[in-house]
C-alpha cells in the first residue's frame, strides 16, 4: 500500500511539472509586441479643418485613376467620404470604382462606422464596420451574388479605422525619429501599424511645392492568435505630410506585390473657400 501512494504522488507531482511547464512556455509564446503600442492619448495639434481634395494614382509617373476626398467637421463628429475610379487605358483594361465614407467620434478619435463599396465590371463589393467599445463588427456581400458572408467580429483594445489612425497620428508632436504604433482595422483584418517619423525634407506635388515631413508606414497582419504574420500584398511605404498647421497627405509610395505605385495631392480647397496655403517661402498652388 505504501508504494501504491508512494507512486501515486511521484505522478502527482510529474503531472504538475509538466503543466508548470507547459504554462511557462504557454507564456513565452504568447505575443510581447502588444506591449511595444503607442500608450499616449490624441496630441493637442490642431484638427484638421474641413476640406475637399483630388488626388492622382499610377506608378512611374503614369496615371491610372484618381479620387475625390471629402473631410467635415461636426461638434462632436468628424467624417471623410471619398470617391475613386480607373482612368484612361487603365480602366479600358480594369473597371474599378470605389466609394468610402468614415465616421468617428471627438475628441477621444474612436471609430463609430466606415463602409466601403468595391465596383468592377461584373459586380460591387459591400463591406460595412461597425465599431462598438474595442470591438469591430464587420458585414460584407456581393451584387449580384449569393448570400452574404459570414459577419466577422475582431477586437482589440483602442482599436483604429483609417479615418482614426490618420488623424490620431497627424495629432502627434511627430519629431524626428520617433515611431508610433497602432492596431487598424481598414476593411477585411487587423493590422499592426508602425509609422516612423524619418524627417523634414521639401517636396514638390502636382497642387505646389511644399515643407513635408516624411513618414515610412509599415503593416503585420493579426493572426487569428493574435501573432503578427507578413502583409501578403502590401510591403511598406513611405508618406509625406505637410509640415504646416494642416499635416494634410501630399503622396504616398507604396511597395507592394506588383512593384511601386503612388498618389499624389493634385489640389486641394479648404471650407472658408480659398486654396491650401504652400509652406513659408514655398510656391503657390
Amino acid at each position: 500500500m505504501r508504494r501504491v501512494f508512494t507512486n501515486f504522488r511521484l505522478c502527482r507531482e510529474g503531472l504538475l511539472g509538466i503543466l508548470v511547464v507547459s504554462f511557462a512556455q504557454t507564456l513565452a509564446a504568447a505575443p510581447t509586441w502588444q506591449g511595444t503600442l503607442s500608450k499616449d492619448p490624441p496630441g493637442n495639434f490642431s484638427p484638421l479643418r474641413p476640406l475637399h481634395a483630388n488626388y492622382v494614382f499610377g506608378w512611374s509617373g503614369f496615371t491610372a485613376a484618381t479620387a475625390e476626398v471629402q473631410f467635415s467637421r461636426a461638434p462632436d463628429r468628424v467624417q471623410i467620404q471619398g470617391t475613386g475610379h480607373t482612368t484612361g487605358l487603365v480602366r479600358a483594361l480594369w473597371k474599378y470604382d470605389v466609394n468610402y465614407k468614415a465616421t468617428a467620434d471627438v475628441p477621444n478619435l474612436r471609430p463609430v462606422e466606415a463602409t466601403q463599396v468595391d465596383g468592377y465590371r461584373s459586380k460591387k463589393v459591400t463591406t460595412h464596420l461597425t465599431f462598438a467599445g474595442n470591438t469591430v463588427h464587420r458585414t460584407r456581400f456581393d451584387t449580384p451574388g449569393p448570400s452574404p458572408a459570414p459577419a466577422k467580429d475582431f477586437s482589440f483594445p483602442n482599436l483604429y479605422d483609417l479615418l482614426t489612425a490618420m488623424l490620431y497620428l497627424r495629432s502627434q508632436p511627430l519629431p524626428e525619429r520617433s515611431s508610433y504604433r497602432v492596431v487598424v482595422y481598414p476593411a477585411t483584418n487587423g493590422y499592426l501599424a508602425t509609422a516612423t517619423v524619418l524627417g523634414r525634407e521639401k517636396v514638390s506635388v502636382r497642387s505646389g511645392k511644399y515643407n513635408a515631413i516624411k513618414i515610412d508606414v509599415q503593416l503585420k497582419r493579426v493572426g487569428k492568435n493574435m501573432e503578427l504574420e507578413p502583409h501578403r500584398k502590401f510591403r511598406r511605404a513611405t508618406v509625406w505630410v505637410s509640415d504646416d498647421s494642416d499635416r494634410i497627405i501630399l503622396r504616398i509610395e507604396a511597395q507592394i506585390f506588383v512593384g511601386t505605385v503612388f498618389a499624389e495631392l493634385q489640389s486641394v480647397r479648404f471650407d472658408e473657400g480659398q486654396p491650401k496655403p504652400p509652406a513659408e517661402g514655398e510656391e503657390g498652388t
